[in-house]
């Protein structure tokens, strides 16, 4: 499993090397229809190209946030399954710095082994596969036969300011979305072990 090196999905460049610090977050295929993000776009129109990436992100968080979709990582089981699959091959494949598992997405702090996009892949693939199976027993909610987005956010770390930034921002994200008082109340996460 090689690494691309810097690669661009259409948008912003992204740099797949093997050691450096990746931030990624994945979402549920329902968390952000279509009609919004076209709407978010829209809104954005008037704003100066250089602000635009960074003020389309905030409004995403914000949507997803506030817990959109089916929010099936919101069921215990399924989180753990999430949280297991992240934990799987922690040392092999990958070192896993952070993470935070929200009702209907998933932040992360990754040193990669292999190429991003077969780490994330391995992730989404089996947790997809067991919420299909489980969706009608634990009343998942999940429409249709895809879990996950096709694709993902990624972004390496720069510097150890960024680096901090991003583990805050993971472990606070519960809080910021009024899901928890504090990082450590959130079971689904890392933060805990932070401040243990």
């Amino acid at each position: 499993m090689s690494e691309k090196g810097w690669y661009s999905r259409g948008y912003v460049p992204h740099l797949d090397r093997i050691g450096l610090l990746q931030s990624i977050t994945f979402r549920l295929a329902d968390s952000l229809p279509r009609e919004v993000l076209h709407r978010i776009i829209v809104e954005l129109n008037g704003i100066p190209v250089h602000r635009k990436d960074a003020e389309k992100r905030k409004k995403i968080e914000a949507y997803m946030d506030a817990g959109m979709g089916c929010c099936a990582l919101r069921h215990p089981r399924m989180a753990s399954v999430v949280q297991e699959s992240l934990l799987q091959f922690d040392g092999e494949r990958y070192r896993l710095l952070a993470w935070c598992i929200m009702p209907n997405h998933v932040h992360l702090l990754i040193e990669p082994c292999a190429a991003l996009g077969k780490i994330v892949q391995s992730w989404k693939s089996y947790t997809a596969r067991w919420a299909m199976q489980h969706n009608a027993e634990l009343e998942l909610g999940v429409p249709g036969k895809s879990l996950w987005m096709r694709e993902y956010w990624d972004r390496y770390i720069r510097d150890e300011q960024h680096f901090r930034d991003v583990i805050r921002y993971i472990h606070y994200n519960p809080v910021k979305a009024q899901l928890c008082a504090t990082p450590e109340q959130w079971l689904w996460s890392s933060a805990v072990l932070y401040n243990s």
